[in-house]
C-alpha cells in the first residue's frame, strides 16, 4: 500500500494551526506529509496563504514525516534560490523532501509584474529550471541564458542524496514530457481511468508517483457537501480557466454559478468512511507510491480523527 500523507493547504489555513495538524496527522497514524505553495488563496472565504517554505522547516522538524511540496520555479521564484531551499531542508532533513515542479498558476505568479507566458513557454521555463537545480544539486557552479537567468550560481551546502524533483502533471501529454526529466510524478484525483493512462504515459515504476486526493468529510453527507461547496468550488474549473485567472476575486466569480453538486466532480464528498476506504483503495491499486490526503475543510481535527481511527487501518 502507498503512503498515506495528509495534504497541509496554505490558501485554507494558517501555518501554525496546519503545524499542529500534521503533528496530530503523524500520532494518527498518517505516514506522509504534501504542502502547497500559493502567495493567494483562490477565494476570499478561504483566506489565508502562509509561505510553505518557512512552513516546511517546521514540520520537517516536528515529525518524522517526508515531505512533499509542489513548486513553480521561474517567475516568483528563481530557480537557484529553490534548490539552495530544497538543499537546505535536505541537508537538515536527510531524504525526506521531494518537491513537484509545475508551470504555475497565475494567481501566483502575477505578484512580481511579469507578462504571464503562454502554456509552452512556461514548460520550457520549467524544464530549463529542473536543468539549472539539478546541476546546482551536483555541486556545479551554473550561468545559464535562456527563459530562466542564472549567474555563476552554485550552492554551497549541499545534502548527502540531492532531492527528488517530480513533475506536477495533469495531463498524459504532461506526464510523458516528464518521464523524460523528472524523478517521479505528481498529479490529482481524476477518473481512474485516465489516472490509468497518465501512469502509462508517465511509464516508469521504479520511482515516487504521487496522487493528491480532495475529500469532504463530516458526519452527514449534507455537511460534508456544504463544506465542499463553501470551500473548494473555486477549484472544479479545467485548464486553461484555473491557470490563467489571477486574483481571488476573479476565481469567486467565476465559481459564482457553481452549484453544489457540481463539486462533486473534483472533491470525494461522503459522510461514510467506509466509501472513503473503498474510494482510496481503488487509487492504491493502480500502484501510486503516496497518496496525500486534502480534506478541503478548514477544520483538520476531526477529519484526522476519523481517518486515522476508521479509514488508515483498511488502507495498511
Amino acid at each position: 500500500m502507498p503512503r498515506i500523507a495528509l495534504h497541509c493547504s496554505h490558501e485554507q489555513i494558517p501555518p501554525s494551526r496546519l503545524l499542529n495538524s500534521i503533528v496530530h496527522a503523524e500520532q494518527a497514524g498518517f505516514t506522509g506529509g504534501m504542502s502547497s505553495d500559493h502567495f493567494a488563496p483562490w477565494s476570499e472565504r478561504q483566506g489565508e496563504s502562509g509561505f510553505a517554505w518557512s512552513f516546511l522547516g517546521a514540520a520537517l522538524a516536528s515529525t518524522s514525516l517526508p515531505f512533499g511540496v509542489v513548486n513553480a520555479p521561474g517567475q516568483r521564484y528563481h530557480p537557484a534560490i529553490i534548490a539552495q531551499a530544497a538543499a537546505s531542508l535536505n541537508e537538515m532533513f536527510p531524504e525526506r523532501l521531494w518537491v513537484a515542479l509545475g508551470s504555475g498558476e497565475a494567481s501566483n505568479e502575477h505578484i512580481t509584474g511579469d507578462r504571464w507566458p503562454s502554456k509552452a513557454e512556461r514548460n520550457a521555463r520549467l524544464r530549463e529550471c529542473a536543468e539549472v537545480m539539478r546541476a546546482l544539486f551536483a555541486g556545479e557552479e551554473v550561468s545559464h541564458d535562456g527563459h530562466v537567468r542564472v549567474d555563476r550560481a552554485r550552492l554551497w551546502t549541499l545534502p548527502s542524496v540531492a532531492p527528488e524533483l517530480l513533475v506536477a502533471a495533469v495531463s498524459e501529454k504532461t506526464a510523458a514530457w516528464g518521464a523524460e526529466w523528472a524523478d517521479g510524478f505528481a498529479t490529482v484525483n481524476a477518473p481512474v481511468e485516465h489516472l490509468r493512462r497518465m501512469l502509462d504515459a508517465f511509464g516508469r515504476e521504479d520511482c515516487r508517483r504521487v496522487l493528491q486526493v480532495h475529500v469532504s468529510w463530516a458526519p452527514t453527507d449534507e455537511e460534508a457537501l456544504a463544506i465542499a461547496h463553501d470551500q473548494w468550488r473555486t477549484n472544479i474549473f479545467d485548464p486553461p480557466v484555473c491557470w490563467d485567472l489571477d486574483t481571488p476575486e476573479a476565481f469567486d466569480a467565476a465559481a459564482a454559478v457553481v452549484r453544489p453538486d457540481d463539486v462533486r466532480k473534483s472533491v470525494l464528498i461522503s459522510s461514510d468512511l467506509a466509501q472513503h476506504v473503498a474510494w482510496l483503495q481503488e487509487y492504491a491499486a493502480l500502484g501510486f507510491s503516496d497518496i496525500a490526503i486534502h480534506h478541503v475543510g478548514q477544520d483538520l481535527d476531526p477529519f484526522i480523527d476519523a481517518f486515522g481511527a476508521h479509514v488508515l487501518p483498511e488502507l495498511a
